[in-house]
């Protein structure tokens, strides 16, 4: 996640001579902060649901372990995919990008979970729960996630981005929505 950061750059030098000058290139960060903030908070949740499985389990084996893998492979690919939309948040391939990125983590660590599931590396007990959780939570995310970036085709992507960043404080803040809540 620390990675995230190294997409704000520093003003060059050469530009700025006076504290004006300084405030007017902080304030061109804007867009970069906004996707930085958005990718950490995308991070952070899949953190948190991958921890919610590592958490859960019982026992392991090499096949969940290479899965576990995967999705940290999807997640080495967020400080890209973060720079690109941050240098073009107008631009519908830069938001798509993003999105297909999330796809990547919401399957890859979808995947992990069914893995887990068939080959019952979860508590015998809990796994008709946890298959119930998994599948809704990834399903339900993927899902917002899909309608969010769709929404660029048809209005400009500030709206997607907005979308997505509110689906991201929906996770982070985790209020209680009555049909959602039991996911």
């Amino acid at each position: 996640m620390t990675l995230l950061v190294l997409g704000l750059v520093v003003p060059a030098v050469s530009t700025v001579r006076t504290d004006s000058d300084l405030w007017h290139e902080l304030l061109n960060l804007g867009p970069s902060v906004l996707i930085y903030t958005l990718s950490f908070m995308t991070l952070g949740i899949f953190w948190v649901g991958q921890g919610g499985q590592l958490g859960r389990l019982a026992r392991s084996n090499r096949n969940y372990a290479w899965l576990q893998l995967a999705f940290l492979f999807a997640v080495t690919l967020v400080p890209f995919s973060t720079a690109l939309l941050a240098h073009f948040p107008t631009l519908r391939v830069a938001l798509l990008e993003y999105w297909l990125n999330i796809v990547l983590l919401g399957g890859t660590l979808g995947a992990a979970a069914e893995y887990a599931l068939h080959a019952r590396l979860f508590q015998e007990a809990e796994i008709p729960e946890l298959a119930r959780l998994f599948r809704g939570r990834i399903l339900i995310a993927q899902s917002l996630y899909a309608f969010a970036t769709a929404l660029c085709l048809i209005f400009p992507t500030w709206v997607s981005i907005t979308l997505i960043v509110l689906v991201q404080l929906n996770y982070v803040l985790a209020p209680r929505i009555p049909i959602l809540h039991r996911f």
